[in-house]
């Protein structure tokens, strides 16, 4: 019997990345997944979220604090930032929630911690809808990544990402089968105590629930009707 791979998995607590833990469980074992503070807005919300997928799979948890990124990083995504923008989750208007090279750091603290750990991957949930506005989720990016932790690490660790070339209605679809509950993660980014339902992240969240054909337990503060994708 092959022995199952070591890997560590970043885990936000929004759909996607909840998704990825538990793919992750299904096929590996998952040394430990790691959250990140770093002064979003919504951070209340959804750590939450990861700390409770985490339990339920009895995963390591650990919470990592950034706490320069809301010091020194402009965004709107930060607490004390420009007003989170509404409309489609590919509208231009939402590279003001980018924040710089976030995945880059990410990652590489990741990386030291998978190889103190004797883990041999780290799985990341990027995802092909978030390639429109975040240039540290595209694939260009992410190869470059893995040969980086590959060859600045003992282990070679393996960047793993197995989204990369999906949109969110698949990986929702995906989660449904590995029977995650979706209602225990969060998108909005406007930091309410409901998704919002009108910033890009709730459009998209709820799109994906529409396109997968999935009964949506998200409650959310409007269902005005969803955004036109705008096109290319």
């Amino acid at each position: 019997m092959r022995e199952r791979r070591r890997v560590v998995v970043l885990l936000s607590g929004g759909m996607d990345s909840v998704t990825a833990l538990y793919e992750a469980a299904a096929e590996s074992e998952v040394v430990a997944a790691l959250s990140f503070e770093y002064g979003a807005r919504h951070h209340g919300r959804e750590l939450p979220c990861a700390a409770w997928h985490a339990k339920q799979l009895g995963v390591r948890h650990e919470v990592l604090p950034l706490g320069f990124v809301a010091r020194h990083f402009t965004s709107a995504l930060l607490e004390g930032g420009a007003p989170i923008p509404l409309g489609h989750y590919e509208e231009e208007s939402m590279r003001q929630t980018v924040v710089p090279f976030r995945n880059g750091i990410m990652l590489a603290v990741a990386a030291g911690f998978a190889e103190s750990v004797d883990a041999g991957g780290l799985v990341i949930a990027a995802h092909a809808g978030d390639h429109a506005i975040y240039p540290d989720c595209r694939e260009e990016f992410m190869a470059s990544m893995e040969a980086a932790i590959r060859s600045g690490t003992y282990a070679q660790i393996d960047l793993l990402r197995p989204f990369i070339h999906m949109d969110k209605t698949a990986i929702l679809s995906r989660g449904v089968a590995l029977g995650v509950d979706y209602a225990r993660t969060w998108s909005c980014y406007v930091g309410g105590e409901l998704h919002c339902g009108e910033c890009g992240t709730c459009v998209e969240r709820r799109e994906a629930f529409v396109l997968a054909g999935v009964a949506d337990p998200t409650v959310y503060a409007s269902l005005k009707p969803l955004p036109a994708k705008p096109t290319v």
